[in-house]
């Protein structure tokens, strides 16, 4: 069903002043200020969706271990980092680092994952967290 002419040019006055409004808040700044022509050609601001990871926002994540992995670093370290390839409980696989010396993971040990980035490991993004399930908490 069709508005009337007049409800549509109330509606899309409206959507206009309130693009009108948003991009002044956000462009406060006198360097990327657009026209009202060009705002009526383009539409309003679209944002990006903001980027989700493997754990989709989530603090941290229950996983099932699927193998123990050994990697080793980028270019001036040299060492064996200790790694395992993680099914998470939303269904995703990853490969986690496995901090501090020592572990006892096996396949079908569960684990905790949380965010964290290992510098000299491209790729990796997350850790597993010691203490927490069937991962030990290192010895002292």
């Amino acid at each position: 069903m069709r508005l009337p002419y007049a409800q549509q040019l109330s509606q899309w006055c409206s959507s206009l002043w309130t693009s009108l409004t948003h991009e002044r808040l956000i462009h406060s700044s006198a360097i990327a200020q657009r026209t009202l022509n060009q705002i009526i050609r383009n539409g309003p601001v679209k944002r990006k969706p903001p980027r989700q990871g493997p754990l989709e926002g989530r603090p941290q994540m229950k996983g099932l271990v699927l193998q123990t992995i050994i990697r080793k670093p980028k270019k001036p370290n040299s060492a064996q980092r200790k790694c395992c390839r993680v099914r998470l409980s939303n269904g995703k696989e990853i490969t986690a680092y496995i901090p501090k010396e020592k572990h006892t993971l096996q396949e079908h040990h569960v684990v905790l994952i949380q965010g964290g980035r290992t510098q000299d490991l491209p790729g990796l993004k997350v850790k597993v967290v010691r203490g927490k399930y069937d991962c030990a908490h290192t010895a002292k």
